[in-house]
């Protein structure tokens, strides 16, 4: 991209040590699913399963440890998560992978992608504030022990990064969208409401997104990290 922006971001990761992996920016039909863009794919890793659990002796006091081993029918979900394109992966899908990391079956880790909805994505200046955001997640994954999956307040604090410097919450995108209420502190309402959508997404998070957002903002909208200052001051 010619965006500085983006240029700019690409070698704060470099500079932080984290060199982007092969394919980590795809431009792909991302079907039904409403975003413009997302980061992170969910990685699943297999604990325990019912065949490698099947030679293991039968007796009560093992059957009473059973309760973490996967059964047919949820290795035969797992199996078909796999084949699903990662962007088209449904809130169900993400229930259910939490569910069963919460039942110590499987083990999930975010891996550093980022995918663009191609159908989705109405210019060049909407490609390049999706890409910003979404590079604001990776700078802090890297920067970070970030576990949003598992830990909401890590969640809202990036969200609400991405949110404020992504250019997202522009006064003139917000004037198209209908949604420019009062002028002064618009910013910040808008960066609050996105963030807590996007929180609310996280199934481990959506019952208290507004508290979790709550709680980070003040610190989070402060931190303008890798910008010495807001990008729209500079």
């Amino acid at each position: 991209s010619k965006d500085p922006t983006i240029k700019f971001l690409m070698e704060n990761l470099l500079k932080l040590g984290c060199k982007p992996p092969q394919g980590f920016i795809n431009c792909i039909d991302c079907g039904n699913k409403k975003a413009g863009a997302g980061f992170g794919m969910i990685e699943e890793t297999i604990l325990s399963s019912s065949a490698s659990s099947s030679s293991s002796s039968t007796n009560d006091d093992n059957n009473d440890n059973n309760t973490n081993i996967m059964t047919r029918e949820e290795e035969k979900e797992f199996n078909h998560r796999q084949t699903k394109p990662k962007c088209q992966q449904t809130l169900s899908d993400l229930q259910n992978q939490i569910k069963a990391q919460n039942a110590n079956k499987i083990k999930l880790r975010l891996l550093p992608e980022i995918f663009l909805c191609q159908q989705h994505l109405v210019n060049q200046e909407h490609s390049n504030q999706s890409l910003v955001h979404e590079l604001i997640h990776a700078i802090d994954l890297c920067r970070t022990k970030m576990d949003p999956i598992n830990n909401c307040i890590h969640m809202a604090c990036t969200e609400i990064r991405a949110e404020n410097l992504s250019g997202e919450c522009g006064i003139v995108r917000e004037m198209v969208n209908g949604r420019i209420r009062n002028f002064k502190g618009h910013g910040s309402e808008c960066v609050k409401r996105r963030a807590i959508l996007s929180v609310e997404a996280n199934p481990n998070c959506k019952v208290k997104a507004k508290d979790y957002v709550d709680v980070a903002f003040e610190r989070c909208f402060k931190d303008t990290f890798p910008f010495d200052r807001h990008p729209n001051l500079r």
